[in-house]
């Protein structure tokens, strides 16, 4: 499953959907990313996220049989949040079911760095002074081409 979605989502009822998949699954790998609060967003607000609509969920099915070519994936769901978000706010779910924990955690990190770098998402901090558009992180290239 995959949605791109202005409403939060349930950490839970995600998990539960994973779990009841099918049968053969030993493993679920989940991560959840967060607005940070601190840190390199000192004086930040919120994020405003946008998406090129159609595109944004193709990349991702396609990310998702990347994944599923490389490990043993038995199912997925990805979340994505766009819109207005506040500090501390869900902002993103990947979650990957498998027989086994390695293909889980290995298809649950690849997901999520290639989300970064490779699916059409445009984040803009919002502060007190203003908004400015962020732009992608060298870091986050760099650990995608470790997927290469």
């Amino acid at each position: 499953m995959i949605s791109v979605q202005f409403e939060d989502f349930d950490v839970a009822s995600e998990y539960t959907a994973l779990r009841d998949s099918g049968a053969g699954t030993g493993a679920i790998a989940t991560f959840t990313g967060l607005v940070r609060d601190s840190g390199d967003m000192e004086g930040v607000t919120g994020l405003y996220l946008e998406h090129y609509p159609g595109m944004t969920e193709q990349v991702i099915a396609g990310l998702i049989e990347d994944a599923s070519k490389r490990w043993d994936v038995r199912a997925a769901r990805v979340i994505h949040r766009v819109g207005r978000l506040a500090l501390c706010d869900q902002i993103v779910f990947v979650g990957v079911c498998s027989a086994h924990r390695g293909d889980a955690f290995a298809a649950c990190e690849f997901i999520m760095d290639a989300l970064k770098t490779s699916a059409p998402f445009w984040k803009k901090e919002l502060t007190d002074d203003g908004e400015h558009w962020v732009e992608q992180k060298s870091s986050d290239l760099d650990k995608t081409r470790t997927w290469e």
